[in-house]
């Protein structure tokens, strides 16, 4: 007889739960909506650097060659009052030279549209950043339903283990009995059949472990080889706790729910550009100041600072009066963009609401059918137990132990099933109300 499969020894990674946590709210998709947030808040600088003070130097040193012209000159006719002669004359060649300096102040001291984009541009921060707390629980949500999987197929291979373990232990006792000719050849042979198929499940399950490694790695961002083993979470020794009350999970998710924030963020960024497209109706002001030095000679310019002095200071009021009517065209589409906003945020409301309604049910269902699921497990133990000593005596057949043991496989299979869909279903609910993680890692 071949030996036992077991359970690979091969070096393995340990993670825990809050590790997968972590790492989860670090993957790609999360890293690309902090990249966001990122340039959201460059965006607001951008904004902000139109209302701070502008100002600008300029400096510049050229020379201007002409070469000799021909130039008319117009004279009095001498012996003609009333007559002006034209003689051309050629001008001798010249050289000027050209020197500038200059520095140019300028300040908004109001302008509606600029400040209301400014404001805009920090809600617009807002919501990426309530966008980014969203794709972080997403990410973590699928890390902690792969951590389950994997942990799931481990525990399974436990249970089939035991299973081939169960096996090997009624295929000695049938080859016993028949030696003893207590029973006939036929019952070692199905024994051994049986233990051949049991083995033969254990092994198709190493590949589905392989797979469940590769994909938790992957979604961490770890090497795609590295082989995970996920850490007993202590979910199958412990009474899963009951549900929140269905009032109080509705409630937290419209406080809480990051995407909510972000959709009533993109209310306000509308609002605010319906306000920078009214602006168009107020005039702006802003003040410009200017000192500038000009003239022929470096020196002069340059060295010199009682010459060659100009200042000017003035401020500006601008008033766009009319501009074809692209003001009120403009106000109106905005106008559009605000009431499609609000729509959009009222439907997701009922859509999450209807994802809590829909997770909670979940979860209750999960919880009912793991405490029947341990009941069932219970029941197959005492009929495995029964079958084993009724084949003992002689009374009974491998048969009916292998269907007691078929059915103490599928019972704590489905134990173990129920159980982790449990957890799933409570970590998914959490996920609807916004409640994942706890506010300070957020």
């Amino acid at each position: 007889m071949p030996s036992s499969p077991a359970v690979p020894t091969d070096a393995t990674t340990p993670i825990s739960l809050d590790q997968a946590r972590a790492l989860g709210r670090n993957n790609a998709s999360a890293i690309q909506a902090l990249l966001d947030v990122e340039v959201a808040e460059q965006d607001v600088n951008v904004s902000r650097s139109a209302l701070l003070p502008q100002l600008s130097l300029a400096a510049s040193a050229g020379k201007t060659w002409t070469s000799n012209q021909i130039r008319a000159n117009f004279i009095p006719d001498p012996t003609n009052a009333n007559r002006v002669i034209t003689r051309e004359v050629e001008a001798p060649a010249y050289t000027i030279a050209n020197y500038d300096l200059g520095l140019t102040l300028t300040q908004v001291i109001y302008d509606r549209a600029r400040f209301k984009q400014l404001q805009q541009s920090g809600v617009l921060r807002d919501v990426e950043k309530s966008q980014a707390l969203e794709e972080a629980d997403t990410s973590e949500l699928e890390a902690i339903r792969r951590f389950f999987v994997l942990f799931r197929t481990q525990a399974t291979l436990q249970v089939l283990e035991a299973t081939v373990k169960r096996s090997e232990e009624q295929l000695e006792r049938a080859r016993a009995l028949f030696q003893a000719g207590r029973v006939g050849k036929n019952e070692e042979i199905t024994a051994l059949v049986n233990l051949g198929n049991d083995r033969i499940t254990f092994t198709s399950t190493l590949a589905q472990l392989v797979t469940d490694q590769t994909q938790l790695a992957i979604w961490l961002a770890r090497p795609g080889t590295e082989p995970l083993q996920a850490a007993d979470p202590g979910v199958l020794q412990t009474e899963p706790a009951p549900a929140p009350a269905m009032d109080t999970a509705l409630t937290q998710a419209r406080e809480h729910r990051p995407l909510l924030a972000a959709l009533q963020g993109q209310v306000r960024s509308a609002e605010l550009q319906r306000a920078i497209a009214r602006a168009d109706y107020i005039p702006s002001l802003s003040a410009r100041g200017s000192y500038t030095r000009g003239g022929p000679s470096a020196e002069a310019v340059f060295t010199e600072p009682r010459l060659q002095n100009d200042l000017t200071a003035s401020v500006q009021l601008s008033w766009d009066l009319f501009n074809g009517f692209a003001t009120g065209a403009q106000s109106k589409r905005a106008e559009a963009n605000i009431r499609r906003a609000q729509v959009i945020l009222a439907q997701t409301v009922r859509e999450i609401e209807g994802q809590v309604r829909s997770a909670h049910r979940s979860l209750e269902a999960q919880l009912v059918a793991a405490r029947l699921a341990a009941d069932n497990r219970e029941a197959a133990v005492q009929g495995l137990r029964l079958a084993e000593e009724r084949f003992r005596a002689g009374a009974g057949s491998t048969l009916e132990v292998r269907d007691s043991q078929l059915s103490l496989t599928q019972a704590e299979l489905s134990l173990l099933e129920n159980r982790i869909d449990v957890e799933i279903a409570r970590f998914t609910l959490l996920r609807a109300m916004g409640a994942l993680s706890p506010g300070e890692s957020k």
